[in-house]
C-alpha cells in the first residue's frame, strides 16, 4: 500500500503539451512530447481534470487491478448533460463489452465466446486467400508505379475478414469501414462537437444496421456468429427484445474492435519497417522474425495511445491522491517508451523481448488480440516473400486523433 503523497504538478504543465499533440506535426510523432509529459512524472494532472499516467508500471498496474473500473453507463450519466459522456454515441458505447464493468462484464464476455485456438485455425486459410487477393492488386498498382498500401491493404483486410467471420454482404464492407471511421471518434480523448456529431450519425446507422441483421439471423439461423449469439442469449434473457439488443452490442464491438486498430496496426508496422529499411531486409531473410516485428511494432506505435479508467474508491497512485470516480488517462504509448521498462526505448528493435499495453490488460484484455496477430503476421509473411524491394514512397499524414491512431495513407514503390 503506497503512503508517501507526491505534491501534484500544476494542471497547466501538460496545457502547452496536448495543444501541439492536436496539430498534424504533433499526430505525425507524438513521442517527442511524450518524453516531455514523462518529465513531469509517472502520475501527471490533466488540464481538463483526472490525471495522466506514463510510467509503464503504473499502467500495467491500472489495467491489471479491480480496483480500477471501466467508464460506464452509470458513471457517464453521472458527468451531467452537455458533456462528451453523454452524446448519444457515448451512452451507445456504455453498453458494449469493454465499457462493461462486473458483473455484466463477466457474464457479457463469456457470451462472446470467440477467437479460440479451433476458431482462429478456421480463419487462417481465410485470413491467407484474402491477404494474397489484396496483395495481388497491390502488385498490378505497382507495376504501373505507387500505390497507397494503406488503401488497397490494410483498410481492406480487417473488414473482409471479419465480415467473412460474420457472414456480412461483401457489397457492405465499403460502408461499413466508413461508419467505423466516423464512430470512432466518440471514443477519442478529446473529440470536438463535430467530431462527436460524425459519430453519433455513424452510430445510429450501425444500431440499424444490425438490429435488422440480428432479426434476419433471428428469422433464418445458420452456422456464424451471430446466430450463436442469439442461441446464447435466448438462455440468458427471457425477453425477446432485450436479447437480440444484447446480440446487437455484441457485433457491434466485434466490429469496431475488429476495424479501425487492426488497419493501423497493419499500415504502422509496415511503415515502421520501411523506415527502417535494415530491419526490413533483415526480415525478408529471416522471416522467423515476422511475430517479433508485430510485437516491437505493437510497442513502438501502439494503435491505441490512450486507455482511460475511473478510480473505484479514494487511493494513491504513483504517490498522488486520485479521488473515488476521477479518470485517469493512461498514456500507453508514452509508457511503451518509458526507459525504466525498456533500455533504449526509442530504438525500433525486433530482438526486443515483447512486453506492451497495446491490447490493455487484466479483465479487458483484448478479445481480438489472436486474430489481430493473426492478420498482421500472414500479412507480412507474404508481404516480404513477394516484395522485398517495396519502399516509402513519402511520409503519411495522419488523422486528427490523440487516442486512436490512424494513418490516412501510406504510398509505396518497388525500388
Amino acid at each position: 500500500m503506497e503512503t508517501a503523497i507526491t505534491p501534484p504538478v500544476d494542471r497547466r504543465f501538460a496545457v502547452p503539451l496536448f495543444s501541439r499533440l492536436r496539430t498534424a506535426k504533433g499526430q505525425a510523432n507524438p513521442f517527442p512530447l511524450y518524453a516531455e509529459l514523462r518529465s513531469g512524472g509517472g502520475v501527471v494532472a490533466a488540464p481538463w481534470g483526472g490525471h495522466l499516467v506514463t510510467g509503464f508500471d503504473l499502467c500495467d498496474q491500472v489495467l491489471r487491478s479491480r480496483e480500477w473500473l471501466e467508464p460506464d453507463t452509470r458513471w457517464r450519466e453521472e458527468q451531467g448533460d452537455g458533456t462528451r459522456w453523454t452524446a448519444p454515441s457515448s451512452r451507445e458505447m456504455s453498453r458494449t463489452l469493454p465499457a462493461l464493468n462486473p458483473p455484466d462484464h463477466t457474464w457479457v464476455r463469456r457470451s462472446a465466446g470467440m477467437f479460440d485456438r479451433a476458431s482462429l485455425e478456421d480463419l487462417r486459410g481465410t485470413v491467407g486467400r484474402i491477404t494474397g487477393r489484396l496483395l495481388d492488386t497491390l502488385a498490378a498498382r505497382l507495376d504501373e508505379g505507387e500505390a497507397d498500401f494503406n488503401a488497397l491493404v490494410s483498410e481492406e483486410l480487417p473488414v473482409a475478414t471479419i465480415g467473412h467471420w460474420l457472414g456480412l454482404p461483401t457489397a457492405d464492407f465499403a460502408r461499413l469501414r466508413d461508419l467505423t471511421h466516423d464512430q470512432v471518434f466518440t471514443q477519442e480523448l478529446l473529440p470536438s462537437a463535430s467530431q462527436l456529431a460524425k459519430s453519433d450519425a455513424a452510430t445510429a446507422q450501425l444500431r440499424a444496421y444490425f438490429m435488422e441483421l440480428v432479426r434476419e439471423r433471428r428469422a433464418r439461423p445458420g452456422d456464424d456468429p451471430v446466430s450463436r449469439w442469439i442461441a446464447v442469449w435466448d438462455t440468458m434473457e427471457s425477453d425477446q427484445d432485450k436479447a437480440d439488443e444484447g446480440v446487437y452490442f455484441l457485433a457491434l464491438f466485434v466490429l469496431l474492435a475488429a476495424l479501425e486498430t487492426t488497419s493501423t496496426l497493419l499500415s504502422t508496422t509496415t511503415l515502421l519497417l520501411l523506415e527502417h529499411p535494415r530491419q526490413w531486409d533483415r526480415l525478408t531473410v529471416h522471416p522467423d522474425l515476422v511475430p517479433a516485428a508485430v510485437e516491437e511494432s505493437l510497442r513502438y506505435d501502439p494503435p491505441t495511445h490512450v486507455i482511460s479508467r475511473v478510480c473505484a474508491q479514494d487511493r494513491l497512485l504513483g504517490g498522488v491522491e486520485v479521488r473515488k470516480d476521477e479518470m485517469v488517462h493512461l498514456m500507453v504509448a508514452a509508457a511503451h517508451r518509458d526507459p525504466a521498462k525498456h533500455a533504449d526505448p526509442e530504438l525500433f528493435n525486433l530482438h526486443r523481448k515483447p512486453a506492451h499495453l497495446a491490447f490493455s490488460g487484466g479483465i479487458h484484455y483484448c478479445l481480438g488480440a489472436p486474430l489481430a496477430r493473426l492478420e498482421a503476421q500472414t500479412l507480412l509473411h507474404q508481404l516480404v516473400r513477394r516484395f522485398p524491394r517495396l519502399t516509402l514512397v513519402r511520409r503519411p499524414s495522419w488523422a486528427p486523433r490523440v487516442a486512436f491512431r490512424r494513418l490516412l495513407n501510406l504510398d509505396v514503390a518497388l525500388s
